[in-house]
Formats: C-alpha cells, structure tokens, sequence
C-alpha cells in the first residue's frame, strides 16, 4: 500500500495514511479514462440547437420568375439556402448526445484517474475540513495552508459548510465520495481529500 502524508488544516503534516493498491496503485487505462470524459461531455450537452430547413422557412412555393429568357440563373423557390431568407442546408436539430458506459468501466476509469493523480503527486489527504459556519475566507486560508494552487477538487464525505465556503472560489470544485468523476479529477491540478473521504471511496470501488 502507498503510504501519503496526512495533513491538518493548519496545512502540519500530523501523520501518515496507507492508500488502497487496488483504487490509488492500479496502471491507468488511457483507453476509459479518455471515454469517461468523453461521455460526461457529452452527457453534459443539452443538444437544443435547431435550424429551419427549406421546408420549414415562411415563404411562398412559387417560382420567382419563368425558367427561360429572364437573364437570371433559373431558380425554383425563394426558399432555397442562396436567398435571403432561405433554409439552411443540412440544418442543426435537436438531439441526445449522451451515450453509456458499463459499470466496470466507469469503476476501473475513476481508479485510474486516482492512481494517475498520485502517480503525479497531486493528491494531498487532510484528517479533517470542518468549519463552524461557512466563511470563504477560512476556506481559502485552509488551501494556502496545504499550497494548493491553481485548479482543485476538494472531496469530502459530508460537510455542507465547507461546500458553502468553496462556493465563492472559482479555481475549486467540490464533491461528495458519491459525485466524485474522471473528468473532475483529471480536470484539476490538485485533489484534496479528506481522511474520511479516502476511507470511504476504498469501501465503495475496493
């Protein structure tokens, strides 16, 4: 088992946590991980783009002018996509773009995620996030503390006031060990975990 340095809040390292081998120590599959994000993109796109086709403008269905001895290209409808006004060709219509995965590969993609984070030594285990009442300066102060920089995933077990405290900070992201996904994980530059989270992410996808 890997063994990671437990931090407080104070940013102190008080101590030491072994990580699961088979959740933080398995050999990433680039294949599920790419998959994964790819389908909660997708999954994520609300497919709600809509174009008028040539059938669907408003317009008349008449030839503007006679076939032959006008001058002008022939033409059979006003509605068509080289007027003003006309049809667009091969128009945008609303559609699902969410597809699945299987259960296994959605467990053995966030599992290497995990492992390809601390393969990376981006993932920082603290004993603890609690606060009293929500305060996005007390929140901030806990991320210098543990010099978290840039993009961050904050996992935790269960605590509403820390999620209302990151609320205001626009480089971090928070989630339940329930919500936790390959795309968050791979998107942040530091995941932070809590003791308690760790433990139950190994009781969940051990």
């Amino acid at each position: 088992m890997a063994n990671v340095s437990l931090y407080n809040m104070e940013g102190k390292e008080v101590g030491t946590i072994e990580l699961s081998d088979a959740i933080f120590s398995v050999e990433p599959n680039e294949n599920l991980l790419h998959l994964a994000v790819v389908q909660q993109l997708a999954n994520n796109r609300q497919g709600t783009q809509k174009a008028k086709t040539r059938s669907e403008v408003s317009g008349s269905t008449r030839k503007p002018w006679r076939q032959k001895g006008t001058g002008h290209a022939r033409q059979g409808s006003t509605r068509a996509p080289q007027w003003m006004h006309g049809g667009v060709v091969f128009a945008p219509v609303p559609r699902d773009y969410s597809f699945k995965m299987n259960r296994k590969e959605k467990r053995a993609a966030l599992k290497s995620a995990l492992s390809d984070r601390l393969a990376q030594g981006k993932i920082i285990v603290v004993d603890e996030l609690k606060f009293d009442a929500p305060k996005t300066k007390d929140f901030v102060k806990v991320l210098d503390n543990l010099k978290v920089a840039g993009k961050a995933l904050v996992v935790l077990d269960a605590d509403a006031n820390v999620i209302k405290s990151a609320n205001n900070v626009p480089t971090v992201k928070t989630s339940y060990t329930n919500t936790i996904n390959v795309y968050d994980i791979m998107n942040a530059q530091t995941v932070v975990l809590t003791q308690a989270a760790v433990k139950k992410i190994e009781e969940v996808y051990a």
